[in-house]
């Protein structure tokens, strides 16, 4: 008899009265008047539909291939839901707990397992029970992993080669941990070509990328590559990183990143049946997600709230992110409409639960008003850990606009 027990840290979420009773109000409510009705004592997490709706539209209309969510952004299944709305059915999952999640949601989907270091059992699971049938390699000892677990199905197996790109200007430089040099890409495709179905070359130009010619480069450091090897591809896959607007960041439009990326397949003059495929999961859903904390004191121009980087807010933390915010008040006073530059503590005791910002409020913030943070729909719910119990929160589908919109990406309706 086994005495190991699989454990989870962090409470889950908590739906509204309307969620947990399968009823969703319409017209959905409004963050402000959901705040001053409930008065919520733990974060509360604000969640847009119609934001990532339209989102998924346009870059699945814009883009010439098919779009991958990458689930790992954010995997709550009233985002899923909403991205399905809005047309995407494909999804990048790096784990067997996501490709589960989406099978279970999704039966007609495709998913692909684009992490290039699978556990055994991760990859047998994914092909004999949810029919994945694309997995990402970087290594000679990976792809056999992969032939062994899936029985060497020649007919129907995908193998996509990750190529290693060099360092990048993208906020979170993703060029250390994965990717293979160019030399061992050529090999790895030719070894690939000789064994699967179809054969594909992959790469990511980092998270949070601003620049539109990052993928134009790629997209020549990727056709040296296939040139060098020989190989007709059946997918080239350019990965994510496309970027969303932060107080300090306005990106160019999608638009210029489409159009640099075209510039690139143009030139490699792929064959017809080749698919192109992106891995989109900040831009999808960032703007659609924000957290509502409350102010537990003052201190000159920090403020302690009841959420911070061991929850919700990590990116405000090391990496830096600035979010936008606003002030809710229940009683009292107006807010003044001078504006000033505040930093966070977390509700922890560890003094690393610190974010600089600077976040803009109202110059008289004080204990009790609520904080809007916006910005947080991709990688804000889904780091949350359970570190000094600090894990309780609520999420409520609202019909608000984003604090801040990226040029191009959302095709926003301003509500009545």
């Amino acid at each position: 008899m086994s005495h190991m027990r699989f454990r989870t840290n962090v409470a889950p979420i908590r739906r509204s009265q309307e969620s947990r009773i399968g009823i969703r109000p319409h017209p959905l409510p409004g963050i402000a008047e959901t705040v001053l009705a409930e008065r919520p004592s733990v974060p509360l997490h604000c969640l847009r539909p119609a934001t990532l709706r339209h989102a998924a539209e346009r870059f699945v209309g814009l883009f010439p291939g098919q779009v991958l969510y990458a689930v790992k952004c954010n995997p709550e299944p009233a985002v899923l839901r909403a991205l399905w709305a809005g047309g995407v059915r494909h999804f990048d999952c790096a784990s067997a707990g996501e490709v589960r999640l989406v099978r279970q949601m999704f039966p007609q989907a495709r998913i692909h397992f684009m992490h290039p270091v699978k556990a055994r059992a991760a990859i047998r699971e994914a092909w004999e029970w949810h029919g994945v049938r694309d997995f990402v390699l970087d290594s000679a000892a990976e792809l056999t992993k992969i032939l062994e677990e899936t029985s060497g199905s020649f007919a129907d197996l995908g193998l996509v080669v990750r190529l290693a790109l060099p360092k990048g200007s993208a906020v979170y430089d993703l060029s250390g941990k994965f990717g293979a040099e160019p030399a061992e890409a050529v090999r790895l495709l030719r070894l690939a070509r000789s064994v699967a179905a179809r054969v594909g070359l992959c790469f990511h130009v980092g998270s949070q990328c601003l620049d539109p010619e990052s993928w134009r480069r790629a997209l020549e450091l990727a056709g040296d590559v296939i040139a060098q090897s020989g190989v007709e591809l059946d997918i080239l896959d350019i990965g994510g990183g496309f970027p969303v607007s932060y107080p300090d960041v306005t990106p160019p439009p999608l638009e210029d990143f489409i159009a640099a990326i075209g510039t690139g397949l143009a030139r490699l003059a792929l064959p017809a049946y080749t698919e192109v495929w992106c891995e989109p999961g900040r831009a999808l859903v960032a703007p659609a997600g924000s957290v509502v904390v409350r102010v537990e004191a003052r201190r000159g121009d920090t403020l302690f709230i009841n959420d911070g980087v061991y929850g919700s807010l990590s990116d405000a933390g090391v990496p830096g992110f600035r979010f936008p915010c606003r002030l809710i008040r229940a009683s009292g006073p107006a807010p003044s409409s001078e504006l000033v530059p505040f930093s966070f503590f977390g509700p922890t005791c560890d003094s690393a639960d610190r974010m600089k910002g600077p976040f803009l409020l109202p110059a008289d913030t004080r204990e009790g008003d609520w904080v809007e943070i916006g910005q947080l729909g991709a990688y804000g719910t889904c780091l949350r850990t359970a570190f000094n119990g600090f894990d309780q929160a609520v999420m409520v589908e609202v019909r608000d606009q984003p604090l801040l919109e990226t040029p191009g990406y959302c095709r926003i309706e301003r509500a009545a």
